[in-house]
């Protein structure tokens, strides 16, 4: 098997884990990394949570704490590649994320890392070598095609003799270290972006390593590029970043409408990260708080995340989730959801949404209410194509649900959902 088919095996299931960018913006430390591992192999890995993933600029020895440097000043090797800052990853006094990975995978997780397209300024500015490509930093810096909202990096001159050979260095030291997930940031607008997106997939390919590829492509995302994006890598944001507010949550359900029919095994559309628990401790947005959505909206974004069958990543510091919402990450039957055979939207009827997800012998359906009150519904199981079912179970409640002619009538609350098994 080679490495591509590895890498879309990996994916085979939406991958589930966390990430420091809610809580910790961009200046995470080693210490609030292994917290979050640890607290996830002990109460979340038996549902299936496995990644956990050090998000932007850590490289950087003096991250901003609500916003980023105006001037980045990066640790890098002899040959311009990013090497985690020491100050905030002792472990890495060596130039090496390998003991951290090596912890992270004892715990039995898979360790993955951000990065931005583009090759770092301050290796252009020094002209360093560029590893195995004969060329330097400065001959295939495109300075014209820049991040406008993060100042590491420069673009890359694709055309320009040994460009492919910077990413091919660095995907071949992440494999050194035992990456195995990398989120890449500012790929937004396909095709603008794909000469880069296919760069990076070819250094993952080259490095020996299955390291799943996950995109930051964001809300302009169009079903046009779908074949590209699956080609190149396992999953792809389709909005901006998303934070614990209601009018963002409710957006999201056109999103993903639009996309859960095209959702198969390594091919995965993202709604992003699930801005819940113990959010902006320290982060480029807001104060330190728990998550403003209501527990009902909570169960409702994670219900319509696992209906789309998107990828799970945790923005929360897991330590101080609350057990409510950690109860909410722990629910085997919800989470299974994941791995239905097809799931889209059946009705949207003013605030009535209501989805189906199909199994080999049972389906699934959850009912939304999107108005700010609650709701007495009555769902007719010839709508949603069950006619022949007998038996309704409330995966959040877990009981029955009483079926009468054909019908089920449940009280769904305020911006909140009910989630039956249909057998």
């Amino acid at each position: 098997m080679n490495i591509s088919s590895l890498r879309k095996v990996r994916a085979g299931l939406p991958p589930m884990g966390w990430n420091s960018w809610d809580c910790f913006g961009s200046s995470v430390t080693e210490a609030e990394v292994m917290a979050n591992a640890e607290f996830m192999a002990e109460h979340l890995k038996p549902y299936g949570w496995d990644t956990v993933v050090i998000d932007i600029q850590w490289y950087e020895p003096e991250a901003g704490v609500h916003t980023y440097q105006p001037v980045s000043d990066p640790v890098l090797d002899q040959w311009g590649r990013q090497l985690p800052a020491p100050g905030r990853f002792p472990s890495a006094a060596d130039g090496s994320f390998r003991e951290l990975a090596d912890r992270i995978h004892d715990l039995g997780l898979r360790f993955g890392l951000h990065m931005m397209r583009g090759i770092p300024r301050k290796a252009v500015e020094l002209d360093l070598p560029v590893l195995g490509g004969s060329t330097t930093a400065a001959k295939i810096a495109d300075r014209g095609n820049v991040c406008p909202w993060n100042p590491d990096n420069y673009g890359i001159d694709h055309s320009a003799p040994g460009a492919q050979a910077f990413y091919d260095s660095q995907l071949a030291l992440f494999a050194e270290w035992g990456v195995d997930f990398v989120k890449l940031d500012d790929v937004l607008y396909p095709p603008t972006q794909s000469v880069e997106i296919a760069a990076y997939s070819r250094a993952i390919e080259r490095c020996g390593r299955p390291i799943v590829l996950s995109l930051s492509p964001g809300r302009a995302l169009s079903l046009a590029h779908l074949d590209e994006l699956a080609r190149h890598s396992e999953m792809w944001r389709i909005s901006d970043d998303l934070w614990d507010r209601w009018p963002q949550l409710e957006e999201m359900f056109q999103r993903a409408a639009r996309w859960a029919p095209h959702q198969r095994p390594g091919a995965w559309a993202d709604a992003d990260m699930l801005p819940l628990g113990r959010l902006a401790v320290r982060a480029h947005v807001g104060q330190e708080r728990d998550s403003q959505l209501t527990l009902e909206e909570q169960r409702t974004m994670i219900t319509l995340w696992v209906m789309m069958r998107s990828p799970l990543m945790f923005g929360g510091h897991l330590p101080d989730t609350l057990p409510e919402t950690l109860g909410l990450l722990q629910n085997a039957d919800v989470l299974a959801l994941l791995s239905s055979t097809g799931s889209r939207e059946i009705v949207r009827d003013g605030s009535l949404v209501i989805w189906r997800a199909d199994f080999p012998d049972h389906e699934a359906c959850a009912v939304f209410w999107l108005g700010d009150d609650p709701q007495e519904v009555t769902v007719h199981l010839a709508d949603i194509g069950s006619e022949n079912r007998g038996r309704a179970h409330d995966l959040w409640a877990g009981d029955e649900v009483p079926l009468r002619d054909g019908s089920v009538r449940l009280t769904v609350p305020a911006h909140g959902t009910r989630l039956l098994r249909l057998s």
